[in-house]
């Protein structure tokens, strides 16, 4: 007789769907007053970031691992085809098109899941020693990361290009490297600054951090802390949140969601998802924390929290004049595909590392 191996269900982490869905839910009710076509696509976005997510969990990728390295390099060949094959928005050159269909892909995206679990991979062959990855464990591991970055900021796309950096360097902060290497590094970037703004930035990336600096924010900005501003405590009814209903809030079901959620629900509302994404975060880092010895489970939950903290963190900031306007879309929260699948990926992987953490068989169902 089969049976569901209990053990599975115990590890499962309930927490993580239990914030994540009501972010999902608010987001569809924003889209769907919006577009009802914008709606009805992001309900197959849904079901598709779904299937991602049960695919992800039933992997035996610890059994797999050795796969890792060749996911990681078809990925990077597929953000190369982007620079000859890909379709132009916005004046990016990010997404690759599927066939037979209306639907893209941005290859950048779908590239994260993959991008940290090659740190995974790297981490659990060379652990830290005791002191910290050493010069040169700390270079191989910089390789991984800065052949993507560097790729990715060629299309151009910094948003995602930093998010990868970030986290990146900020899951060699977490396992440890040597202290000296921090304080070189830090010099390095000093000293590098004003050459890279001056000669690797495009001029609309100049642009954006110069109105950021600006007395006078830019108008898309303007308009969104002028949304922010008009919902109060409380919020408008759908008919008076005139910033969203006569679109005079740019990308408001995408980059500037959050602008439009707080004129529809008031700072209340706002409130309530920055503390949604603030247990999330906090969670993810109490699970890194706890998993010292697995150093999967603990790069892949630390990677998860620093990727969505600079990405809630920076589309926030930009929407009230904090940041620089930038591509970065708010997790499970803004209208897309790419995003949605790419962190529902995210957390197919880590409840797989924490269902099946001490199932060395991976098998879901027993006999009996």
């Amino acid at each position: 007789m089969l049976h569901i191996d209990r053990r599975i269900i115990t590890h499962f982490d309930f927490l993580i769907p239990i914030i994540v869905i009501p972010i999902i839910a608010l987001s569809y009710y924003l889209v769907s007053e919006s577009s009802a076509m914008l709606a009805t696509r992001q309900l197959i976005y849904f079901l598709v970031g779904f299937c991602a997510f049960l695919l992800f969990f039933l992997l035996p990728i610890r059994k797999i691992e050795w796969l890792i390295p060749f996911f990681y390099w078809s990925g990077i060949a597929f953000i190369v085809v982007v620079e000859f094959l890909g379709s132009q928005k916005l004046g990016a050159q990010r997404w690759l098109s599927l066939p037979f269909t209306d639907f893209t892909i941005q290859p950048s995206e779908i590239f994260k899941p993959i991008f940290l679990l090659m740190l995974c991979y790297l981490a659990k062959q060379t652990p830290p020693p005791i002191g910290g990855y050493s010069y040169r464990e700390f270079v191989k591991i910089s390789f991984f990361i800065l052949l993507p970055f560097v790729l990715i900021a060629k299309q151009p796309d910094l948003g995602t290009a930093a998010v990868l950096l970030i986290a990146g360097y900020g899951m060699l902060f977490i396992i440890g490297v040597n202290r000296r290497i921090w304080i070189i590094l830090g010099v390095l970037i000093a000293v590098a600054s004003p050459i890279i703004y001056n000669y690797a930035l495009h001029d609309y990336q100049k642009k954006r951090i110069l109105d950021f600096l600006s007395d006078t924010p830019s108008y898309h900005v303007e308009q969104s802390v002028i949304a922010i501003g008009s919902g109060g405590l409380l919020g408008k009814d759908k008919e008076e949140a005139t910033q969203t209903q006569f679109k005079f809030l740019p990308i408001a079901t995408s980059d500037f969601i959050f602008p439009a959620l707080v004129e529809r629900k008031g700072f209340l509302g706002g409130f309530a998802l920055l503390l949604l994404y603030a247990f999330l975060i906090f969670h993810l880092a109490t699970l890194a924390f706890d998993a010292k010895n697995d150093y999967f489970t603990q790069v892949m939950a630390a990677g998860i929290a620093f990727v969505l903290f600079i990405h809630a963190g920076v589309n926030i900031a930009m929407t009230i004049g904090f940041a620089p306007v930038v591509g970065i879309p708010l997790p499970f929260f803004s209208y897309g595909g790419s995003s949605f699948i790419t962190f529902m990926i995210f957390f197919g992987i880590l409840e797989n590392l924490l269902a099946f953490r001490f199932d060395p068989t991976h098998k879901l169902v027993k006999y009996r």
